[in-house]
């Protein structure tokens, strides 16, 4: 099986990073009731070796959604310890009065819901470009410095180069931030991409 990627699908490929963060942005704006907004920062093949030194050493709280139909591979939801907080107050807004009175398993529950909103969000978006439906696992979820989380599950795959989309969004009326990045298994995907009718790419 090929890994070389038809130089007339490449646009294709930053087109799939867009409609998927799209559908997180979407999500996110729903629940929030703002105008969230999420860019494509990056899009391209990396050493596994080579992600973090590409992130800052700051720790995140999220969840890691592993796919459970082609292309396979994992997609990673992170939010900043602080965007974390303001989830959590988000997301039990309806259930408590009082944030105090939050559980640690409250809380990491919230988060998890979240992530895997958002994940959901970035998939459906791919299944509709795709023509294919995209199940995932439960999320896991994950609470490390951003380069540890992003390394480890780029070497899930067990490919030495990861299809590395870097998007970011941003909520300013809560000031939320959050990191999501899409590691499909790089051999399934490149077939998938090249199979595709380059009118319709």
């Amino acid at each position: 099986m090929t890994m070389m990627v038809d130089i007339r699908k490449l646009s294709f490929i930053n087109e799939m990073a867009k409609v998927g963060t799209n559908g997180v942005a979407d999500n996110m704006s729903k629940l929030t009731r703002e105008d969230a907004q999420m860019e494509v920062t990056k899009t391209n093949f990396i050493d596994v070796d080579d992600i973090e030194s590409q992130l800052d050493g700051g720790k995140r709280v999220g969840v890691r959604v592993r796919l459970l139909d082609e292309p396979h591979g994992h997609i990673l939801i992170l939010f900043p310890e602080a965007s974390a907080k303001k989830i959590t107050a988000i997301m039990l807004r309806d259930v408590v009065d009082d944030m105090g009175d939050v559980s640690g398993k409250m809380a990491r529950s919230a988060v998890e819901e979240m992530g895997n909103m958002m994940a959901s969000g970035f998939i459906d978006g791919w299944a509709d470009v795709l023509g294919r439906a995209i199940d995932i696992a439960a999320p896991q979820l994950v609470y490390a410095p951003a380069g540890d989380i992003v390394t480890r599950t780029a070497s899930l795959g067990g490919d030495d180069l990861a299809l590395f989309f870097d998007s970011d969004l941003a909520v300013p009326s809560y000031q939320i931030e959050a990191e999501i990045y899409a590691f499909p298994d790089l051999a399934e995907f490149v077939e998938m991409v090249n199979d595709i009718d380059v009118q319709t790419a």
